[in-house]
């Protein structure tokens, strides 16, 4: 199995190796290519190297490639949905610099479906263009290179549409950037729709994304927004397909609380389809509670956006995301989109004269929860099983007061514990308990 929770990811040049890109590139062309594959990535310095070898691969298989550039992951999406093409982001999202990876999106912006992931999983393995008789494109009929400048352009207007003609004026802002995809677009949204801005981490040089920045180490962004005095800050991931917030007093607003704001103001102004939200295992009980207590439905998914997105299709919803900040909107965007979460989350607090810590604390109330991962020498398909009994000990000892998660990686050989209860020593004992019972079957 390549493909894991968000597309296949590894180290650059190690496991992620240009014959393997050249090869999934030829997969991807045969499986969902049409005409044209969209190709865009993240500025991490492995990203040039797997561009060509996966390009290469698409026109060998007689498509065309529209080279999009450095773009964050939605702009792929967006590329694609618009122009009815299949598309591929490089990039390993939050991960270090030294990773890298290739998400791929059907025709029209949505990620694979697993049936199509097995597909180019098989075309992958079989390698049938390795045959001397092999019938492959030649002359005219090879794929080529067409870069396409104006994508920046466009995505930056889409994104300042999608609130409707509104600004942002008298808001002061913090964004990070994480050195990331999102550099360039974010800060130029934000001030376009009138927003006093402040940047962070917006100088990438193909090493230093989301190094010590970003949404997977905010603390820079909460010292910047409590000390600037700004009104929110936002920080995105290497590829800003997912988004944090940071309140005035510094604190830290993650993707429970951000959804649960946006699915209250969506149903205010009838806006929420279905009266449902999609929502990942991941999710905090608190937000359930809420919604509850809101009349808003809950369902309930695997961790992964892709998963979230095909819930909210198969339900009708036009909200959906995870805690750890892919916000769908699905009105406005096929995929998670950390730029346009921002805005959405801004516009909300500009129409509402609110600030961000009022509605989180009126949106949510976060219940205590502890993660914990176990990081493995190797993969473990059959550890969960073996720890089982300790699971469902943990489980029956919380009762209706918490909650267990315990799963395995679909990015990495780790399995991450998550336990929830009313009381943080608790859920901190019980995580401690798993933690123990899993590192010990697995030795």
């Amino acid at each position: 199995m390549r493909f894991g929770t968000d597309g296949i990811r590894g180290r650059a040049n190690a496991a992620l190796t240009p014959e393997l890109c050249l090869k999934v590139g030829r997969a991807v062309a045969r499986v969902v290519g049409g005409s044209t594959v969209a190709v865009g990535r993240d500025p991490r310095h492995s990203g040039q190297l797997i561009e060509a070898a996966l390009a290469a691969g698409i026109c060998a298989e007689g498509v065309d490639v529209a080279l999009l550039g450095v773009v964050p992951t939605p702009a792929v999406a967006a590329f694609a949905a618009a122009e009815g093409v299949a598309g591929v982001m490089i990039s390993a999202s939050h991960n270090p610099a030294e990773d890298n990876g290739i998400k791929v999106f059907g025709p029209g912006g949505t990620k694979l479906s697993d049936e199509a992931q097995d597909q180019i999983e098989r075309a992958i393995s079989d390698e049938p263009w390795s045959e001397p008789d092999a019938r492959v494109p030649t002359g005219a009929a090879v794929g080529v290179l067409r870069p396409v400048p104006s994508v920046l352009e466009d995505d930056q207007r889409r994104l300042r549409a999608a609130i409707e003609g509104r600004r942002l004026s008298g808001l002061s802002v913090v964004l990070d950037c994480a050195n990331g995809a999102a550099s360039e677009v974010a800060p130029a949204v934000f001030a376009e729709l009138g927003a006093a801005t402040m940047v962070l981490n917006a100088s990438p040089d193909g090493m230093n994304i989301n190094d010590g920045c970003g949404s997977t180490h905010p603390e820079g962004l909460c010292d910047a927004v409590r000390e600037s005095g700004a009104d929110v800050g936002f920080a995105f991931d290497g590829d800003a397909d997912r988004v944090l917030a940071v309140d005035r007093t510094g604190r830290l607003i993650d993707g429970d609380q951000l959804l649960a704001i946006a699915a209250r103001d969506l149903k205010e102004r009838g806006r929420l389809r279905n009266n449902g939200v999609a929502v990942t295992v991941m999710t905090n009980l608190g937000f359930r509670k809420a919604m509850a207590a809101e009349g808003i439905v809950v369902v309930e998914t695997p961790v992964g956006d892709r998963h979230v997105l095909e819930a909210i299709d198969r339900e009708g919803l036009s909200l959906g995301g995870e805690q750890s900040g892919h916000l769908i909107f699905r009105d406005l965007a096929t995929t998670g989109d950390g730029v346009l979460g921002a805005v959405v989350i801004a516009d909300i607090l500009t129409r509402t004269a609110t600030p961000l810590d009022t509605l989180a604390d009126s949106a949510m109330t976060r219940l205590p929860q502890v993660l914990r991962n176990v990081t493995l020498a190797e993969r473990d398909p059959s550890l969960l099983e073996r720890v089982r009994d300790e699971i469902d000990a943990a489980t029956r000892q919380l009762g209706d007061s918490g909650r267990v998660l315990v799963r395995q990686s679909g990015t990495e050989p780790m399995v991450r514990v998550m336990v929830e209860a009313t009381d943080a020593q608790v859920a901190v004992s019980v995580a401690e308990q798993l933690v123990d019972a899993v590192a010990a079957a697995h030795r």
